[in-house]
């Protein structure tokens, strides 16, 4: 990393704590879920050395998830990543931002994962999309890491409202959409991880061909040797129709994949391939 870039202030943590009596109380009461939207997140300076440093997603290092509950690509390997998105990294991972982040949500005792698990960099291209889901709420590698918070940050310069991508908070009874957040540079999104915390972008994208929706997710936990141990739990929105049994039967599936994970060490490699088996069930699936 240069001299100049380690010096440069990723994010006005001192600016975030100034205004925590206003913003925490708002988080907290928030609807349909504790949550807010910052404007401007990260230091102006900092957004498009980001950008250009994300690869592309033709580059080995993106995983693809292409099933019927999500199209998208993740890179959880910070090592392939540029020094601008490391220092963003450690920036967002560090004791003084996780401190900041357990008086906003007031969630005490917040930790976050060095190992990103379901996190990192994200793309997702034209026709990508991720179903309505609530996350997973136990670390698959850590019986008592209980996952409850997530911070999600977008990098998509000219983005307009006719490519979608829009963020979708439901109801926590998923009878309605709540609110929506496009995904524009510098906006962050963060959220407390509940098992009602439904949340997605499920109507494939109509981006340009080469264009792609980027954001950073990572999440945050705490000790809990009681956390109720759950995969992600996607939902069929009201007017899904017969698409709803396939969002069902693909949740199944992943299930399945979920405790094998956690108790006998199955790849997300083999998941994959396994939930791709279910994908070809969509009617024009090949």
């Amino acid at each position: 990393m240069s001299t100049d870039l380690a010096k440069t202030q990723v994010l006005d943590l001192d600016r975030l704590t100034a205004e925590l009596p206003e913003v925490a109380p708002a988080y907290q009461s928030a609807t349909p879920f504790p949550h807010i939207v910052f404007e401007d997140f990260l230091n102006p300076s900092v957004v498009a050395p980001a950008i250009a440093e994300f690869p592309s997603v033709a580059s080995p290092e993106w995983n693809a998830y292409a099933h019927v509950n999500e199209r998208k690509f993740s890179n959880t390997d910070p090592a392939s990543w540029g020094p601008t998105l490391q220092q963003i990294l450690a920036t967002l991972n560090s004791d003084e931002f996780v401190a900041y982040l357990s008086k906003l949500t007031g969630i005490e005792g917040l930790f976050a994962d060095p190992s990103l698990e379901g996190g990192g960099l994200h793309q997702s291209t034209r026709g990508g999309f991720l179903n309505v889901h609530a996350d997973f709420t136990v670390h698959p590698q850590h019986k008592n890491w209980h996952r409850r918070a997530n911070l999600l940050v977008y990098f998509n310069e000219d983005w307009k409202p006719e490519y979608g991508g829009d963020l979708e908070l439901w109801a926590t009874d998923m009878s309605v959409c709540i609110d929506k957040v496009a995904p524009l540079a510098n906006r962050a999104v963060i959220f407390s991880t509940e098992v009602d915390s439904f949340h997605g972008h499920p109507e494939p994208m109509t981006c340009p061909e080469g264009m792609a929706r980027r954001s950073l997710a990572l999440y945050y936990f705490t000790l809990d040797d009681d956390a109720p141990v759950r995969s992600t739990e996607y939902r069929a929105r009201p007017g899904d129709g017969l698409h709803g049994g396939l969002i069902w039967a693909d949740k199944q599936v992943l299930r399945g994949f979920d405790w094998a994970k956690r108790n006998l060490g199955l790849s997300d490699e083999t998941a994959r391939k396994v939930l791709g088996w279910v994908e070809k069930l969509k009617p024009g699936g090949s």
